[in-house]
């Protein structure tokens, strides 16, 4: 006989996101759209670098990253979020939900663009957290990251914020012309308990001086909660 998965009792189709906006202390995550595009470029031209993983970009004004803008900034799947950081009230990154399939219980956070200024701070943490907490509060069973394989930054930052990692898909497609393999990483709603946990252990103001430095770093709590380690 056929050995089969176990059965989910009570299943039912997850919801599905639409326009929101996600409000956190650090962060608040609200729909793209024009409004940041002046806050956005300012903060992204600091350094090109951060479209190397992207299929777009960089940009060579804020006219050309406008129509980018326009172009994406609406759409059901991805459904994009600017990011802004709460202590300036500036719009610094941009992030979406993707390859949403509320039949099966599966999303992804992706086309992370996060400026310099932005990268590991409490407001980038937090927007994960926001993202993730939306997810599994929605029903979700799996919310997934998925990073060019040779983007390191990316997959030690997928595993910092508890992502597990579950291997490489080789020649995964194309980007800008260069073949690209593909990190996954996923946590799923049984891990969520012991991760919602460790970033809230890791927000919390008694986790930083008054300088802004941590006690404990996120990795630290959120290791016991992983399923897999990158080898990478």
């Amino acid at each position: 006989m056929a050995e089969l998965g176990w059965r989910v009792e009570g299943w039912t189709a997850s919801e599905r996101p639409g326009p929101m906006v996600l409000e956190g202390r650090a962060a608040r995550l609200e729909p793209l759209g024009p409004g940041h595009v002046a806050d956005l470029f300012a903060a992204n031209r600091l350094d090109d670098a951060i479209w190397a993983y992207l299929p777009y970009g960089p940009f060579a004004d804020a006219a050309e990253y406008g129509a980018w803008v326009a172009e994406n900034a609406g759409r059901a799947d991805p459904l994009f979020f600017a990011v802004i950081d709460r202590s300036t009230g500036k719009a610094g990154g941009v992030m979406s939900l993707l390859r949403i399939a509320p039949e099966a219980g599966t999303i992804e956070v992706g086309h992370i663009c996060l400026s310099r200024g932005l990268q590991r701070t409490r407001a980038a943490t937090e927007a994960i957290h926001l993202l993730a907490h939306w997810a599994f509060g929605a029903g979700y069973r799996r919310f997934e990251w998925k990073c060019d394989a040779l983007n390191r930054p990316s997959r030690r930052a997928a595993e910092r914020f508890g992502f597990s990692y579950e291997g490489v898909f080789r020649q995964a497609t194309v980007v800008k012309g260069r073949n690209r393999d593909t990190a996954w990483f996923a946590m799923i709603d049984r891990d969520w308990p012991c991760l919602e946990a460790a970033y809230r252990a890791w927000l919390d103001d008694g986790n930083f001086d008054a300088a802004g430095r941590q006690a404990r770093s996120l990795r630290e709590l959120t290791a016991p909660c992983l399923a897999a380690s990158d080898p990478g």
